[in-house]
């Protein structure tokens, strides 16, 4: 690995689809570029087994006016999709605080057109590095169908629709006939369904074998990824406005690494790491689920098209010879700890639409921390010091806006 002074324009922290959308955008535009992660290998962590799509159409932030009385709902409920968990840990209640203060109309409305800003723009980015690079990521570009069961839900959400068609995103209205007709799937629970919307240009894909792929080309082309790497310090320069060196626990010891700029993509682990360097960020873990189902080939009673069921705030997307399905945010602090409870709810949840969509036998769980804003806004943006910078905070929307946040923020770089 040897030692590093000096010898790159950026340094990346964090290796998940956000941390190497950065590394590859930053070298694209001739940066040199170390990546480091605690991980053996890019995308081991938030980005694993994620839900899948690519989603400008989820724009809507949790934080909107129908949340209070549906949060209260849900709160002694151990199977409803948002849960809270009290802990003595003032960030956690710190994040609830502003939750509930940008539950307001307007605050939903302006969080919503900067997602949709941000997500439309990253759409665009997602697919030119496609075009320009030729990744297989088992990537559909058949839209997403977000499809409601009552119809309180389906009213509250045309709201939503109006703002987001303002700032440019394709969305129908789907009546349930209608929602047959778009996925076959649906034909022996359509009277479940009381309507949907179906965003035409949303995609979906697995953002795990995209971040690797993607990675294996920053790779080729020079990025230096330090992996099995903990960042465990950020040095000041003698003023103390700039970063002069990270810090970092490496298989064969410590090392300091030397970058002009510095970018923390550390997903849910950015709030606790910057506290110490004067940097409060409103990021709290919102633990997901996933689980992963095998599908046949020749199976058609497996959903084909990328699916949001906004009941149980579950999506699915077929990745493959997977049917995917991820969803629930448990606010709990940072343990991954599998659930199976909640695991089998999703399961059931699954059976009971699709009861022949795969092999539910052979089925996969995973957990993971994503890293949640109160508005569900990410922080792209600087720092009080000169040289560093932040891509985090992405939420349940890190695949979405990972391209177009990693674009963005390197653009901020070079014209600082």
């Amino acid at each position: 690995m040897g030692e590093y002074a000096n010898d790159f324009d950026l340094a990346v922290l964090g290796a998940g689809v956000v941390g190497v959308n950065t590394a590859y955008w930053a070298q694209r535009a001739g940066l040199s570029v170390a990546v480091i992660d605690r991980q053996p290998e890019t995308g081991l962590e938030t980005s694993f087994a994620n839900g899948g799509q690519i989603a400008v159409s989820h724009a809507e932030p949790w934080a909107n006016p129908k949340a209070p009385l549906q949060v209260l709902k849900w709160l002694f409920d151990s199977s409803a999709p948002l849960l809270f968990r009290p802990r003595m840990d003032w960030s956690q209640w710190r994040w609830i605080a502003a939750f509930l203060a940008n539950c307001t109309a307007t605050k939903a409305d302006l969080n919503t057109a900067s997602i949709v800003r941000l997500a439309m723009e990253s759409r665009d980015r997602l697919r030119e590095i496609r075009d320009q690079e030729h990744i297989d990521y088992d990537h559909r570009a058949e839209g997403i169908l977000h499809f409601y069961r009552s119809h309180r839900s389906f009213e509250a959400a045309l709201h939503a629709v109006d703002v987001m068609r303002q700032h440019g995103c394709e969305i129908d209205i789907v009546q349930p006939d209608g929602v047959v007709d778009l996925e076959p799937a649906f034909a022996a629970s359509k009277s479940q369904i009381i309507g949907a919307t179906y965003s035409t240009q949303d995609e979906s894909g697995d953002a795990f074998k995209f971040t690797q792929a993607l990675g294996r080309i920053c790779a080729s082309r020079g990025v230096e990824f330090l992996f099995a790497s903990e960042v465990t310090a950020l040095q000041k320069n003698k003023n103390g406005k700039c970063i002069s060196g990270v810090e970092i626990r490496t298989p064969q010891g410590f090392k300091t690494l030397h970058a002009r700029d510095v970018v923390v993509c550390l997903g849910s682990y950015s709030a606790p790491f910057l506290q110490r360097y004067g940097i409060r960020l409103n990021i709290y873990p919102a633990k997901g689920y996933s689980i992963t189902i095998p599908t046949d080939p020749s199976c058609d009673t497996c959903p084909q098209k990328s699916l949001t069921d906004d009941e149980f705030k579950l999506v699915y997307s077929h990745l493959g010879d997977r049917l995917r399905v991820a969803g629930t945010a448990e606010l709990s602090g940072y343990s991954i700890h599998l659930d199976h409870r909640r695991c089998r709810t999703i399961v059931d949840n699954v059976r009971a639409l699709f009861p022949h969509a795969g092999r539910f036998e052979e089925v996969q769980y995973w957990s993971g921390l994503r890293p949640a804003t109160p508005t569900n806004v990410p922080y792209v943006q600087g720092t009080t010091y000169g040289n560093l910078w932040l891509n985090t905070g992405h939420g349940t929307l890190g695949w979405t806006l990972g391209p177009g946040s990693g674009k963005r923020i390197v653009d901020l770089i070079r014209t600082a």
